[in-house]
């Protein structure tokens, strides 16, 4: 395939444009910067600006990947709002409107969007088919997704994977957690009870690689593994596989102190499972906890 990946210099994206070079894509990387450190370096990499014409590299291409969207783990002010859903739908808009005038448009397009689309429901389980909560960050996945599933309109193939916690030891909530437990300070967060739906990031990136090249992916698809589990056996088996005690609770004030009305993200949790993605055939190569954080953290 010939693929376009937005956002390809991040933390998932990184991983994404390596995997489709090693299966002989053709991949285009749209940055904001020249660099990019990490990426193969026969990928064309397109400063995505006003004034470049990055517009061109879109047309002829058979699939994008849109990854693009400012950090949501930030104390949400009335400015960071509006930066966290302006970047989403600007990233969009200029994709929508690049598909619209390319002479042969890519046929599907992975949109990221988040879990946070079902805000807080306890211990229910969310299949794909999950109602959208009603706080900031249900309200900004509603917008993104309804952004992204416009370009249908264009006959082009939409799949919008709603991402849980990424598990890789270089980015993400895991590489936040990892200097806490091997100082001998980790713990649950919280109550401890709230649900984390996680997934390995080489899971993702195969997810991705799968809605990008089955015709049968389209609409939602839960970028969860089908083990969800309580933030305290995540913090347990974390201690575990580190070989340090798990004990430290980061209490719920501290937490909300810090990250104002964010905090809500961390304390609530949601148990996501990816039923859509099973049905479709789709399988995980770390569905169970242990196994992903041995993975992730070997190296």
């Amino acid at each position: 395939m010939r693929v376009v990946v937005a956002g390809g210099t991040g933390f998932i994206g990184r991983r994404l444009v390596v995997r489709l070079r090693e299966m002989g894509d053709e991949v285009v990387v749209l940055s904001r910067g020249t660099g990019a450190p990490g990426l193969p370096p026969e990928v064309r990499i397109v400063p995505w600006a006003k004034g470049t014409a990055w517009e061109s590299a879109v047309d002829g291409m058979d699939g994008i990947v849109n990854l693009v969207g400012e950090n949501v783990v930030q104390r949400w002010t009335a400015p960071a709002k509006d930066r966290i859903l302006r970047s989403r739908l600007d990233a969009i808009a200029k994709l929508s409107a690049a598909i619209d005038g390319a002479k042969r448009r890519p046929a599907v397009l992975v949109s990221a969007s988040a879990i946070g689309f079902y805000g807080a429901h306890g211990d229910e389980e969310l299949t794909e088919e999950a109602a959208p909560g009603d706080d900031f960050l249900a309200r900004t996945c509603v917008a993104w997704e309804g952004a992204a599933r416009t370009l249908e309109t264009l006959d082009v193939r939409v799949v919008r994977v709603r991402i849980g916690v990424v598990l890789a030891k270089d980015g993400g909530a895991l590489a936040k957690m990892l200097p806490a437990f091997r100082a001998f300070a980790g713990g649950p967060v919280g109550s401890g009870e709230q649900w984390m739906s996680w997934i390995h990031r080489d899971d993702l990136v195969d997810l991705t690689v799968f809605a990008l090249e089955n015709p049968a992916a389209s609409g939602i698809l839960n970028g969860t593994a089908p083990n969800p589990v309580r933030n305290r056996d995540f913090a347990s088996a974390l201690g575990r596989v580190l070989h340090r005690p798990a004990i430290v609770p980061a209490p719920a004030a501290a937490v909300r102190l810090v990250f104002g009305e964010m905090a809500t993200v961390i304390l609530d949790g949601q148990r996501v499972t990816p039923k859509r993605v099973l049905d479709l055939g789709f399988r995980f190569r770390f569905p169970d906890l242990d196994a992903a954080l041995h993975d992730a953290l070997a190296g």
